[in-house]
């Protein structure tokens, strides 16, 4: 339990560097998503595109959740490796997007390098649950669970 409060205290970190960062487009970059591009508005402040991030990391980090306790451990362990094989994947299209797309370019180094954190920490959440031991439940004495009866 310690273990996970301190990895989403640094998902939490790398959320608000990454929305920061967003934050800084380039001026001609600022300009077209205030007038082209107005779905990317909320990107232009720090604090709102690190709660979008953080939100999703989230989502992503419940379904990593929900995976480890419910799927064996081998089930669990592939679906994991996935997702980071998917982040990687995402990555590598993000960097091509910015880097062929004229638009993208325009929006500045910076910008990119918080949209690339976003899949480094999905992929940095896959490696923390695929490598996390699955819990066993925990033994009960005695082998009746039963209520405890009215009398």
């Amino acid at each position: 339990m310690k273990r996970t409060i301190f990895f989403l205290a640094f998902l939490a970190a790398i959320s608000a560097l990454s929305g920061y960062l967003m934050s800084k487009a380039s001026w001609i970059g600022r300009v077209g998503m205030t007038f082209f591009y107005k779905e990317y508005n909320l990107l232009k402040v720090w604090w709102q595109g690190a709660i979008a991030v953080f939100i999703f990391v989230m989502l992503l980090f419940m379904c990593h959740t929900i995976i480890q306790r419910t799927l064996p451990k081998i089930t669990a362990r592939l679906l994991h490796i996935i997702a980071i094989m998917t982040a990687v994947t995402a990555l590598y299209f993000t960097y091509d997007d910015f880097t062929t797309d004229f638009s993208h370019k325009l929006l500045g180094r910076r910008f990119h390098y918080g949209f690339y954190l976003v899949w480094i920490q999905w992929i940095f959440m896959g490696l923390f649950f695929a490598f996390t031991k699955k819990r066993q439940p925990p033994l009960v004495k005695g082998s009746d669970k039963t209520a405890p009866s009215d009398q």
